[in-house]
């Protein structure tokens, strides 16, 4: 007979790809598409929905057909905030997806805070009022897409994000549901009550009608059409991507804390049963729904971490491909005091500054390419710092270590340099795509290859452990100098 597997589809900012796992957790094959970024002004960031549906059923096949085992469940995982509306019937979308690093709701965001409602947003959602998060997009669409808000009104509408769009299109528009891990990034769900909320709805003029049901991460989800891989195949398990990478590095105790670099940085410490409240610009989320009962996590937010290194491929020309950036970084004896703020779609947290841009700090006639690969290496790690820092100072215990996922896990330079700045363990697992691993260990979940948290745990298995080897003094001198950049490239400048 043909090896069972589970199937997992990771819908990215850049690519969609779909993975095979084995039920030992190991990934199997894996497929990969990148597709196009509109940018129609600048700040805004759109993808067609019709580009992310092609390239999703294009490598759930193609990766099924590689691998050749009996496909026993699919798990979605997804960038989350980006937001589509589509029709009812037709299932065609009335507006390209806008995109979580859209900043277009900057100023109905700014009137909205001004307007005394972010102790209440904060309060139901653990979110700050900022564009970053689905709601103020949403509105966008339903007030300035022409005939969009009657329709809306007359329940001809269904609004979701990636993983409720795709979650529909493969049942044949069957289904219209998320998880609470992507409704928890809406600014229109409360994490306590795991509702979504009158007020906020009320705040932002939007109709419930457009709202999908809100189910556990693992969880019978429905089927797909028969024609994608040849029979109905269950969807198991659905999860923001950060989320699912919390699975996936196996974070299920309090205390635990993940970081994942992507074409962003998000750092997750998981709560356990207590929602806590950040005074320092973190956010409070779901880690994950299970049973019915909620995980808490602190979340920080980094909008451009391996973005940042695509712009000096694609955008320089400095580089041919990311791992260029290890070498150049390597030779160098230091900074140079040249310092990168990859604030290209604005600052994230804890600083959630949406109006500042990029810059780049320090330089000379001594700089040379590798100091600006290396600049846009650090940044990444300096953000961390701030996002950790913000953290302990909410209370959270200082990390005993950090499990870190994605991309830019693979370079070694980077690891011991980020290792360096939080002066705590970083460790690399053996499999770093660890966001799709959470989809299909959700899946798995849901019919019955694992039996809960203990046994994902178990598949677990590190890489390398990187240990601080910085001074402090020499960390002090670097922070100092990425503050100042932070300071020169916010647009609240100090008089």
């Amino acid at each position: 007979m043909n090896e069972t597997i589970i199937l997992a589809i990771d819908q990215g900012t850049t690519s969609t790809r779909s993975m095979t796992f084995g039920t030992d957790g190991v990934p199997r094959q894996t497929v990969r598409r990148e597709f196009a970024q509109h940018y129609p002004q600048s700040g805004w960031v759109e993808h067609d929905p019709e580009d992310i549906w092609r390239d999703t059923v294009a490598t759930l096949k193609e990766a099924a057909e590689a691998d050749g085992g009996t496909v026993a469940a699919i798990g979605i995982t997804n960038q989350r905030e980006t937001v589509v509306v589509w029709d009812r019937k037709t299932g065609k979308p009335v507006h390209n997806a806008i995109v979580w690093q859209d900043r277009r709701t900057a100023k109905l965001c700014a009137q909205l805070k001004a307007d005394g409602n972010e102790p209440l947003v904060r309060e139901r959602t653990g979110l700050i009022l900022d564009p970053y998060f689905s709601g103020t997009k949403l509105k966008w669409i339903l007030d300035e897409v022409e005939g969009v808000r009657a329709r809306a009104e007359r329940g001809e509408l269904a609004f979701g994000t990636i993983d409720s769009f795709l979650l529909w299109r493969l049942t044949g528009g069957k289904v219209h549901a998320t998880d609470a891990s992507n409704a928890s990034r809406t600014l229109l769900f409360d994490i306590h009550k795991g509702a979504w909320d009158q007020d906020m709805l009320r705040m932002l003029d939007i109709p419930e009608s457009l709202l999908p049901e809100v189910k556990d991460n693992s969880t019978n989800f429905g089927e797909t059409t028969a024609d994608l891989l040849g029979k109905p195949v269950p969807i198991g398990g659905m999860a923001g991507d950060q989320q699912a990478a919390v699975v996936g590095q196996a974070c299920f105790q309090r205390g635990d804390a993940k970081s994942t670099y992507g074409t962003g940085c998000f750092v997750l410490l998981n709560t356990g049963e207590e929602a806590v409240t950040s005074k320092n610009g973190m956010l409070t989320t779901i880690a994950y729904q299970l049973d019915g009962k909620i995980t808490y996590a602190l979340e920080g937010s980094i909008f451009v971490a391996g973005a940042a290194v695509k712009w000096l491929r694609d955008g320089l020309g400095l580089i041919n491909r990311a791992a260029d950036t290890h070498d150049m970084s390597t030779k160098l004896d230091g900074n140079g005091g040249v310092y990168m703020v990859p604030a290209f779609v604005g600052l994230g947290a804890p600083h959630w500054d949406p109006d500042a841009r990029a810059s780049i700090t320090g330089l000379t006639f001594a700089a040379t390419g590798s100091h600006i690969a290396r600049a846009a290496l650090e940044s990444v790690a300096y953000q961390t710092a701030d996002l950790m820092n913000a953290m302990v100072a909410d209370g959270a215990r200082d990390a005993r270590q950090i499990r870190v996922d994605g991309g830019m896990a693979a370079n070694d330079w980077f690891c011991q340099f980020l290792a360096d700045m939080l002066d705590t363990d970083v460790v690399r697992p053996a499999n770093i795509e660890t966001t799709a691993a959470g989809a299909a260990f959700l899946a798995g979940m849901a019919v019955g290859i694992w039996n809960g948290p203990d046994d994902i745990a178990a598949t677990w298995k590190e890489d390398r452990i990187f240990t601080p080897a910085m001074t402090r003094d020499a960390r002090s001198s670097l922070m100092e100098g990425w503050q100042d950049a932070v300071d020169r490239t916010s647009s609240r400048k100090k008089p």
